[in-house]
């Protein structure tokens, strides 16, 4: 499974707007400075936020965008399958033999656990030194 810069740009848009979660409507010039990206994609890229009721608009000099939801109610997987749709390790998974099929439900289940149960909220609150030792390989 591959997230496009759809997905990944989507996810920059909600973190910055739940860091300011609550201090009213941020632009989306502010978040496309900050992070180095094109405005005009981040544009293109809030409205099916928009549409789906992750974040609401606000018009005129001072609007732009906030979280139509606190951060911690706003999972990953929502903001992930609005803009990438449904999750799905490969393609035609019903056409694969039943050892394969079930390696590739196992990744999705995985996959989709994960963004699942990661909010918004957290990943706005990340910081390097919250990081949880990884796993160590020996070979």
């Amino acid at each position: 499974m591959k997230i496009s810069t759809k997905g990944r740009y989507g996810l920059t848009i909600m973190i910055e707007l739940a860091k300011h979660y609550g201090e009213g409507p941020i632009p989306l010039r502010k978040i496309a400075a900050e992070k180095e990206l094109s405005e005009a994609y981040l544009e293109q890229l809030v409205s099916p936020l928009r549409n789906s009721g992750l974040v609401k608009s606000v018009r005129g000099a001072y609007g732009g965008y906030m979280l139509a939801n606190p951060p911690s109610e706003i999972s990953a997987a929502h903001v992930i399958s609005v803009l990438e749709g449904p999750i799905q390790p490969v393609e035609g998974i019903e056409n694969e033999e039943a050892p394969q099929r079930e390696l590739w439900l196992r990744i999705r289940d995985a996959v989709k656990n994960v963004l699942d149960t990661t909010t918004i909220e957290d990943l706005a609150q990340y910081t390097e030194e919250n990081v949880v030792e990884g796993y160590m390989f020996y070979i």
